[in-house]
């Protein structure tokens, strides 16, 4: 696991709220998900594979639903923003911290675990009434837009950055991040293919956003 891995997962954790131990037990039930998909994903087969009691599953996270729950939260987390006061940035530090908040999300979505959690999503979309396509929206996505958007908002009180909601402007931000890319990976497109615009890809969606929303001075 390089660096950027182990940051994240560090990151997973705390936006989760857990231990690091408890992270390394998401980080392993994941890994079985996207190795053996839904069937993989027992109590037992995690007590196994994580190395802990099923006793302490469910102390931590309760049934199959609150593990994957908290599987779900634990994944957004990795995606890290910057907790930055309005008075602490300039026009340099915001763009970095978007650039990196960029790069992060694009890593993120782009790995199998995210992947595998959006295709099973879509699998049972048809016919399980949307469960795993709402915990992905509520614990995924909405979490990591709340996140960025306090970035955003401190931009703006730092004048900054120019919208009238941040939830909008984190809309703009983040289909100009993601474009197509998730589709055509979830589609089968080779990921590896797709790093080689990772980093180039998140240059040109933030000075974009900051085209657009960027304050005039």
């Amino acid at each position: 696991m390089n660096v950027q891995a182990i940051e994240q997962g560090r990151a997973g954790a705390a936006a989760a709220g857990l231990t690091e131990r408890q992270g390394a037990v998401l980080e392993r039930a994941l890994g079985l998900l996207v190795e053996g998909g839904e069937r993989a994903l027992t109590t037992a087969g995690v007590a196994r594979a994580a190395n802990c009691s099923k006793e302490s599953l469910y102390k931590w996270f309760g049934d199959r639903d609150g593990l994957i729950a908290a599987m779900i939260t634990y994944q957004a987390g990795k995606v890290r923003t910057v907790e930055a006061s309005a008075g602490a940035l300039t026009a340099e530090t915001l763009r970095a911290h978007l650039v990196a908040f960029a790069v992060d999300l694009i890593d993120v979505l782009s790995g199998d675990v995210s992947l595998a959690l959006n295709r099973l999503a879509i699998g049972q979309a048809s016919r399980e009434g949307a469960g795993l396509g709402r915990l992905l929206q509520e614990r995924g996505r909405r979490q990591i837009g709340k996140r960025a958007a306090a970035l955003l908002e401190a931009g703006r009180k730092a004048k900054l950055l120019a919208f009238d909601r941040a939830d909008e402007a984190y809309g703009t931000l983040y289909g100009l991040i993601v474009s197509d890319m998730h589709l055509r990976m979830l589609l089968g497109e080779d990921a590896a293919a797709l790093r080689k615009e990772f980093s180039p890809r998140a240059e040109k969606a933030v000075d974009a956003f900051l085209t657009l929303h960027g304050a005039k001075r």
